[in-house]
């Protein structure tokens, strides 16, 4: 099981209320959510590895030289060396330290690798696993990895973590039309406002399902582009030729990386904690309550026979 963990403790911090406070009055609701996703993620499913995959850089420099425009409108304030900082709830940014010192005191492995997102790091993980793969993200960028065949599937979110959508090669036929790695082309057609990627103008949708149902990849519909035969209307024709900068490199962009260098962590999911002392004065000072005494029941009770 792999987490998109800021995709999840984000989720947290808005649907648990800020009253959920440490000793010391400090918002812990983004910490104590999260714990109590994970508690639930495991009864429910069962994994016998799990990953907080994180991201090392939320805007990777490689991906801004591309397209711009990638994310800018969440920058907060630019950073000549290093990652720009992304613009985050002010009571949000003070927990995530706290939810990485809990992590670790557990044992559960967390792995963010420098120069990407944690969607890269899913990625990676996610193609060279040996077994079935579920990946918990409210991203449906992360769609793109499903594959049927690998047993790769997006558990998304739809209320909490308890009411999830399994999302396999069915139901993205259903919904879009395509395939996993078909969904990355129809994302990078249609655009994403919320990660700054603009799309072909006039292409939503429904309209790069029905070209990529008809010319089956972005690589068939410039091909298609290209045949004065082809069954594109003039206007289509006219959009995507002038998009062929953009979809030059947005599929770089777009799409996961798959081979992150991975950290060597150990990724099994932890029975006993691999820092008593330390998780119990995180407890105390942080207030974790009953969030971590559930967690640490589930992960002590082990799977079931």
């Amino acid at each position: 099981m792999l987490l998109d963990t800021a995709s999840l403790y984000f989720r947290a911090y808005f649907g648990v209320p800020d009253s959920v406070k440490a000793p010391d009055g400090t918002p812990v609701n983004a910490v104590r959510g999260l714990l109590d996703f994970i508690d639930r993620l495991v009864r429910d499913h069962q994994p016998d590895d799990l990953v907080a995959c994180m991201d090392a850089d939320w805007r990777p420099q490689w991906r801004v030289e591309l397209i711009p425009s990638y994310k800018a409108h969440r920058v907060a304030e630019e950073v000549e060396v290093g990652p720009d900082v992304e613009e985050v709830p002010d009571t949000l940014s003070p927990q995530v330290p706290v939810i990485e010192a809990v992590l670790d005191a557990l044992g559960i492995a967390r792995a963010g690798v420098e120069g990407y997102e944690a969607d890269d790091v899913i990625g990676t993980y996610a193609t060279h696993a040996p077994g079935p793969v579920d990946i918990v993200t409210g991203d449906r960028d992360l769609y793109q990895l499903v594959d049927d065949k690998r047993g790769v599937r997006v558990l998304y979110p739809l209320k909490g973590v308890g009411t999830l959508q399994a999302t396999d090669e069915a139901w993205l036929r259903e919904k879009y039309g395509v395939d996993g790695p078909g969904y990355a082309d129809l994302a990078l057609l249609r655009g994403d406002p919320s990660d700054g990627l603009p799309g072909v103008p006039g292409v939503g949708e429904k309209t790069a399902a029905k070209l990529l149902a008809q010319y089956g990849d972005l690589a068939g519909i410039m091909a298609a582009v290209d045949d004065p035969r082809s069954a594109l209307t003039p206007a289509q024709r006219k959009r995507l030729d002038e998009a062929r900068p953009y979809l030059a490199v947005a599929p770089t962009v777009v799409r996961v990386a798959a081979d992150v260098p991975l950290p060597d962590v150990p990724v099994a999911l932890p029975r006993v904690p691999r820092d008593p002392s330390g998780l119990d004065a995180l407890a105390a000072r942080w207030g974790l309550g009953g969030s971590l005494q559930r967690l640490l029941s589930t992960l002590q009770e082990g799977p079931e026979d």
